[in-house]
């Protein structure tokens, strides 16, 4: 418990410590919420990946989908990896940083405000945003909960309480800066945490051939189907596969994950980011799924059914050693409080820019942005923490499903408009409104009438999946019916794709001109 305790002070020390030495970077709006632009590969990489992957991952998807999929769950890891990381920064890094900076946009509502000079749009825009980022980071709460409570047995509010204080704190005083620097180490920590973490818990059942050997013995929900959870796709191979798409390629429409593109400060940057952040979602959220397979070694399912598959993950590791508990729970909590800040700084930063600056009070001065911005980190922190109390003493849902409600609601509003207004002329005002309005309602109906939808659909995370895929059919049919946008608006802002620039012989093989 000594060890626990000390390693818990040193990073939370830490944590403060550099929110202070970073409040030089906070002084103003843009410094605030995207570090002046000027956020180098390593810090912009790891933010991107610390931001994807929390206690929702390692404790409650690791858990359910483990459980439902045996080892098949990796390949939800993979695709994290190659479509939520590697080609999320190919497609979108570069014409993000550029489009955004050419529009002076500091987040994802501005940017449609901007990109389609409509004032509507971002106030709908940052209305959805703020809505279904709640539900996002109660969940957080919750699955940390599950943790302490194995490793110290502390009342689950005062586990929120700590987390929500201590993530204000350095967001408040050093903005995204504190933030992306936070987030390095903790990135740090959930590497070496995790791999650490595999090999204890393999090493229970025998290593990596023993662990298998076991689960192939286990039946489970399909006793005609031998080794069903140490299969290649596993025994629901459709459904791993809306998996996937939700988590991997929903991460393209999510507004705290894109802003980190807004933030990039050179090509080098993307480059460098795009190899780092892959390499991070292999490790981490690979190492997550793959460890949630063995889950069924560990409780058995009148066990679950009793305690959740929340109880997954937290059974498998309370039968470490007491220095592994501690590396776990540092692991999560990083996982959890880096998620966090990224939350809350995207739903303030939304609300004071998108909302109230401009819409409710007019003309807002610097200063005034700046209090604001910090005050709503505050209100928001204890929007969600309230919520994640109510939540947790009520039993209302799972993590994964409410991390599915969220999810699904933001990139199926946003994913489609978003990559069609930095990639096509045509895209217009109410193909984004559509969207925005199927996106979010299909997932609040989903939510609230889940019985009356047909049965591949009533999961939130099948359903969230629907949503995004739609958007792409969406956009571009309602674009091309409708009003089509002002040409000097979309010349202006694609214009920022051809700006010429000079680069080294290196980098480019110049043409020969011919004699």
């Amino acid at each position: 418990m000594i060890i626990k305790i000390l390693m818990l002070i040193v990073f939370f020390a830490v944590l403060i410590l550099v929110g202070v030495l970073s409040r030089k970077s906070a002084k103003n709006v843009d410094g605030f919420v995207l570090g002046g632009r000027s956020v180098g590969p390593w810090l912009t990489a790891f933010a991107y990946g610390t931001s994807y992957f929390s206690a929702v991952i390692f404790i409650g998807y690791a858990g359910q989908f483990g459980w439902k999929f045996g080892v098949a769950s990796t390949w939800i890891g993979i695709g994290n990896a190659v479509i939520g990381s590697l080609l999320a920064w190919v497609i979108l890094g570069r014409r993000t940083r550029l489009m955004t900076h050419k529009l002076d946009s500091s987040t994802m509502p501005e940017f449609f405000s901007k990109r389609f000079n409509s004032k509507s749009l971002r106030i709908g825009s940052s209305f959805i945003v703020f809505i279904f980022l709640i539900p996002y980071t109660a969940s957080l709460y919750n699955g940390l909960s599950r943790l302490f409570e194995m490793a110290f047995n502390i009342d689950y509010k005062y586990c929120i309480i700590a987390m929500a204080v201590l993530t204000g704190i350095y967001v408040i005083v050093g903005g995204y800066m504190a933030t992306a620097i936070n987030d390095f180490i903790q990135g740090i920590i959930m590497l070496i945490g995790i791999v650490a973490v595999i090999v204890a818990v393999l090493n229970v059942n025998g290593g990596f051939m023993g662990s298998m050997m076991e689960l192939a013995k286990i039946p489970g929900d399909f006793p005609e189907y031998n080794g069903a959870y140490t299969s290649f796709v596993g025994p629901l191979p459709f459904d791993l596969l809306g998996v996937v798409i939700l988590t991997s390629l929903g991460t393209w429409g999510l507004p705290q994950m894109v802003q980190k593109f807004y933030a990039i400060k050179h090509e080098d940057a993307i480059r460098k980011g795009t190899i780092i952040s892959t390499f991070f979602a292999i490790i981490v959220a690979g190492g997550c799924y793959f460890l949630g397979g063995f889950g069924r070694l560990f409780l058995t399912p009148d066990e679950v059914k009793e305690m959740g598959f929340d109880a997954i993950v937290p059974s498998m590791l309370s039968t470490l050693p007491d220095i592994l508990i501690a590396v776990v729970v540092i692991l999560v909590l990083s996982a959890s409080m880096s998620t966090l800040s990224s939350l809350v700084l995207t739903s303030s930063s939304t609300l004071t820019l998108d909302f109230i600056s401009g819409t409710v009070v007019k003309n807002m001065k610097e200063t005034s942005k700046l209090i604001c911005l910090r005050v709503l980190v505050v209100v928001f922190i204890i929007i969600s923490s309230v919520i994640a109390l109510i939540q947790y003493s009520s039993s209302v849902t799972f993590i994964a499903q409410l991390m599915g409600v969220s999810w699904g609601a933001l990139a199926g509003a946003f994913l489609a408009p978003f990559l069609f207004s930095l990639y096509w002329k045509k895209t217009t005002k109410a193909s984004c409104w559509v969207c925005f309005l199927f996106g979010s309602l299909l997932m609040i109906a989903n939510m609230l009438f889940r019985a009356s939808f047909p049965a591949v659909l009533q999961s939130p995370i099948n359903c969230g999946a629907f949503a995004m895929l739609a958007g792409f059919i969406i956009v571009p049919v309602v674009s091309l019916i409708s009003k089509k946008p002002d040409e000097a608006l979309v010349e202006n802002a694609f214009s920022s794709y051809e700006r010429p620039v000079t680069v080294k012989s290196k980098s480019i093989l110049e043409e020969e001109e011919e004699n």
